[in-house]
């Protein structure tokens, strides 16, 4: 049996599943009475990694949004991957909204995690390794402790925990 017990923390997004999400809401969207008629778009730009709705009026961005989120969370995507940049007029009078898709841990929120585990008080090390956060301990349950406490904090960061060892 090990010594030490060790996970990482990160906010890796599975890009396929969230092309798969889009393509699922794509096809509810083009199905729904609410929409014929109308210019309705998703455009996924995993290059740039940014999301573009676009259709008739801020309701209706607005509900493809909500379905876009409801695949996501089917397909166990965090709904915090998703940061509005920018909504703005479109061609023939309709309204674009432009997403940022949030696949790494900010500088600030990884030090915020830092301080979270400190605070804790267990016998743990957190050591950030760039996009990741090492966190070990010769006890499993604190790792276990330290997880079930940062899914109860509100980040912005979609937090996913790897390598538990």
């Amino acid at each position: 049996m090990a010594k030490e017990h060790s996970f990482d923390i990160s906010a890796k997004l599975d890009m396929s599943e969230m092309k798969n999400a889009v393509i699922q809401a794509q096809k509810e969207i083009d199905n729904r009475y609410d929409f014929k008629g109308i210019a309705k778009e998703i455009e996924f730009n995993q290059g740039a990694k940014t999301l573009t709705l676009v259709s008739s009026s801020d309701n209706k961005v607005e509900a493809m949004y909500d379905i876009l989120i409801s695949k996501m969370n089917k397909r166990g995507l965090s709904i915090n991957s998703l940061e509005e940049l920018k909504k703005e007029d479109s061609s023939g009078a309709n309204r674009r909204y432009v997403y940022s898709i949030v696949d790494s841990i900010k500088a600030d929120e990884a030090k915020q995690i830092q301080v979270e585990i400190k605070n804790l008080k267990l016998k743990i090390k957190a050591v950030n390794q760039g996009d990741e956060i090492r966190v070990t301990g010769k006890n499993i349950d604190d790792l276990q402790t330290i997880m079930k406490h940062l899914k109860s904090l509100d980040l912005k960061s979609p937090l996913v925990f790897d390598n538990f060892k």
